[in-house]
C-alpha cells in the first residue's frame, strides 16, 4: 500500500543527518499546523452563524459542553494519529486537531480583533512573544539534550488540577483571573520541554506527523493563555 507507514528506527539509533532530517520534517509540519490554524480561523471568523454560535458557547455551563466537546476531538485526534497506519490517516487526524483548535479560538480571536481598540496589535504582540517562547524552550532540549519525560506526571497533575479549577469556576460563577493565566502558561511552558524532549529521545523517524501534533498542541495552549494574559490589561 503506498501510504503504508514503514516501520521506524529510534532517533537515538540513527546519524546525526538523519535525526536532523526528521526534526526539519516535524518542525515543517508544525509551521504548517499554524498556516493552516490560521487558514481554517479566517475562515470560521467569516460565518456569521458559527460566530455566534461560538461567543453563545461561552456563557455558563455551555462554555463545559463545549470543553468537552474539545477534549472529545481532540483526545481522538491525538490517539488516531498515534495509532494510525497509514500516512493519510495520520493527515486527517492533524486536519481534525487543528480545526478543533480553530473552532474553539473562535470567540477568543474575534474578541480580540474586534471588541479591542488594539486587537491586531494584541493578536501580533501575542503571537511573537509566543513564537519567543516556543523557540527558547525548543533551544533548551536540543542544547543540553537533557531527557524531559519525568515532567509527564507534573504535567498530568497540573492539567487536572486546572481542568477542575476551570470546571468550578463556571459552576460557581468565579473568574480565574490573571494568575491562573500565568500559572498556565507555565503549565504549557513544561508541555514544550516535554514534547520536545520525546522529539529528541522517543520518537522513531517515522513519528513525525504525532511529533508535530504534540509540539502543535503546547504551542497552541500557550498562545491561549499569553493571549488571554494581554486581552486582560487592554
Amino acid at each position: 500500500m503506498e501510504n503504508q507507514i514503514q516501520e521506524g528506527v529510534l532517533l537515538s539509533e540513527v546519524s546525526q543527518v538523519d535525526r536532523v532530517a526528521f526534526y526539519k520534517k516535524t518542525y515543517s509540519h508544525v509551521a504548517g499546523g499554524v498556516l493552516l490554524f490560521i487558514i481554517f480561523e479566517y475562515l470560521l471568523l467569516q460565518s456569521e452563524a458559527i460566530v455566534d454560535f461560538a461567543l453563545s458557547m461561552t456563557e455558563g455551563y455551555r462554555w463545559l459542553i463545549m470543553l468537552g466537546g474539545f477534549m472529545l476531538a481532540t483526545n481522538y485526534a491525538e490517539g488516531l494519529a498515534l495509532k494510525a497506519t497509514n500516512k493519510s490517516t495520520q493527515y486527517l487526524a492533524y486536519g481534525i486537531y487543528i480545526l478543533a483548535e480553530a473552532f474553539i479560538f473562535v470567540p477568543l480571536i474575534y474578541i480580540a480583533a474586534f471588541y479591542m481598540d488594539s486587537g491586531p496589535e494584541i493578536l501580533n504582540q501575542a503571537a511573537i512573544v509566543t513564537l519567543a517562547l516556543f523557540t527558547g524552550l525548543s533551544a533548551v532540549v536540543f542544547v543540553t539534550q537533557k531527557d524531559f519525560s519525568f515532567l509527564r506526571t507534573g504535567l498530568t497533575v497540573g492539567f487536572f488540577i486546572a481542568l477542575g479549577l476551570i470546571i468550578a469556576g463556571i459552576l460557581f460563577g468565579f473568574n480565574l483571573g490573571l494568575w491562573f493565566s500565568v500559572a498556565m502558561c507555565l503549565l504549557a511552558g513544561g508541555s514544550i520541554l516535554y514534547q520536545t524532549s520525546n522529539l529528541v529521545h522517543k520518537y522513531s523517524t517515522e513519528d513525525y506527523i504525532p511529533a508535530a501534533l504534540g509540539l502543535f498542541a503546547s504551542l497552541m495552549l500557550l498562545f491561549w493563555y499569553i493571549l488571554s494574559i494581554f486581552l486582560s490589561r487592554d
